[in-house]
């Protein structure tokens, strides 16, 4: 590093109990978001707890349980908040510990801005640059819009952190910020994929009938697009191009196996263009000073306007329940609350408004309940208080394991025709019946 930059890295430096420190009651504190956690500042902030109430403290998608609020129980002294449910959030949601703060993720920078501010951001990041620069590293997504909210910036130093290209707006300059502390540098958290099931392999084969050479890519997380990302690589497709919310470890194999050049983008030619990161060292590894790779705040990636500019998007998100109107359900079972809206309703729009796109929203077509009996995920109505994610007049493609229907342009009992015939077959009868009986389709329709 320069000279300037070292001597102003000096005397920025501090002490994980002087920043943590500055937090007073009635304080609005970013948390960072998703694996980049502030353990070292967390940890001496929880020493705090009986000195403070009324904390406010806010992230995208805890990944781990925050030391204050292991050290409030109660919720007596800090308020947690998150803009997108994982596990860890939603635990702590049924024990009253964690609010949800509803977000279409893409509008997260613009609201950010507009009605939000900050009394200190604490940010985890990699080791400062030579010409002055700490780099957001897996996650650029809100950051570089609550930065600009902040009264005071405070960065916890992790070696661990990759250095993750751009795109635009992935670091920020020391003369930004107002102080550095030197963290714990432990191991950014492993999210392994998790295993596909025979459900997942199916539902993957219907769509991997719906990509053609030249298909840029969003892929999500779990047991599904792991199974979906394994297919491609195994495959003979060319010239695929990835534009994605989240980037994860299926995407390294993509990669490595030649499918992915991005050679047939319209914007971001030749990048696997992303705004949060989320897997395993190899994963981590891959990203670190990777040309290959552009990271964007989420206001660029997510918006539907700009994932539409790429030719045969394929967006490919899970659900919850979906019913005979066609609403999606991904965010709730009833008022139980599972998750966020994410980028869901991001993806689905614009892939939609992609030459040749398509935007695909898969289940299983039943799960087993609390009881253990089967349940169809194809229900006549969402249950009271259910969280509609995407609307009918928005939803594109519907797969489960019995095949992938289409629901543009038809009418409320096609789309009921439609939904049924990828219903378990157990359950398709009653749910004609109960298409009769809600007046979705006249005597001259016949459903399946």
């Amino acid at each position: 590093m320069g000279d300037i930059e070292k001597w102003e890295y000096d005397q920025k430096k501090i002490t994980v109990s002087q920043a943590a420190s500055f937090v007073k009651s009635g304080y609005k504190i970013f948390y960072g978001e998703f694996v980049l956690f502030p353990e070292a500042i967390d940890e001496e902030l929880a020493k705090r707890v009986n000195e403070l109430h009324d904390v406010d403290v806010r992230s995208v998608c805890y990944m781990r349980v925050p030391k204050i609020v292991e050290a409030d129980p109660q919720r007596e002294h800090f308020i947690l908040n998150d803009f997108h449910f994982g596990t860890i959030s939603r635990r702590l949601y049924d024990q009253h510990l964690c609010n949800y703060i509803p977000m279409t993720y893409h509008q997260g920078p613009r609201v950010a801005k507009k009605y939000l501010d900050f009394d200190i951001v604490f940010l985890t990041v990699g080791p400062m640059d030579p010409r002055g620069y700490f780099n957001y590293g897996l996650a650029n997504s809100v950051t570089s819009a609550v930065v600009t909210k902040a009264k005071k910036i405070v960065v916890e130093v992790n070696e661990h952190v990759p250095y993750c290209l751009g795109g635009n707006q992935e670091s920020i300059h020391i003369s930004r910020i107002d102080h550095v502390v030197e963290g714990k540098n432990l191991p950014l958290p492993q999210i392994p994929a998790l295993e596909p099931t025979e459900i997942d392999k199916q539902i993957a084969k219907h769509l991997l009938a719906e990509i053609e050479d030249g298909a840029c890519l969003q892929l999500g997380i779990g047991g599904l697009p792991n199974i979906v990302g394994q297919m491609i690589a195994e495959g003979d497709f060319k010239d695929l191009g990835v534009h994605t919310e989240m980037l994860v470890d299926s995407y390294v194999d993509l990669y490595q196996a030649g499918r992915v050049t991005g050679s047939r983008k319209n914007i971001d030619k030749y990048k696997m263009s992303y705004t949060f990161a989320m897997g395993t060292d190899k994963l981590y590894d891959f990203l670190h000073h990777n040309p290959t790779c552009a990271s964007y705040p989420v206001n660029y990636i997510n918006d539907p306007r700009i994932i539409a500019l790429n030719d045969k998007v394929i967006a490919v998100n899970n659900a919850i329940e979906v019913d005979l109107f066609s609403q999606v359900s991904s965010e709730s079972v009833g008022i139980v609350h599972k998750s966020g809206t994410g980028g869901q309703l991001d993806f689905i729009f614009g892939a939609f408004g992609s030459h040749g796109g398509k935007g695909f929203i898969c289940l299983s077509s039943t799960y087993h309940n609390k009881n253990g009996n089967i349940v169809s995920r194809i229900v006549p109505t969402l249950p009271q208080g259910a969280i509609v994610t995407v609307p009918r007049s928005i939803v594109h493609y519907v797969v489960t394991e019995y095949g992938a229907v289409q629901l543009k342009g038809k009418s409320t009992w096609e789309r009921a025709e439609a939904l049924i015939s990828i219903a378990h077959p157990d359950f398709r009868d009653e749910l004609i019946e109960k298409a009769a009986e809600m007046n979705i389709w006249t005597r001259t329709n016949k459903l399946a």
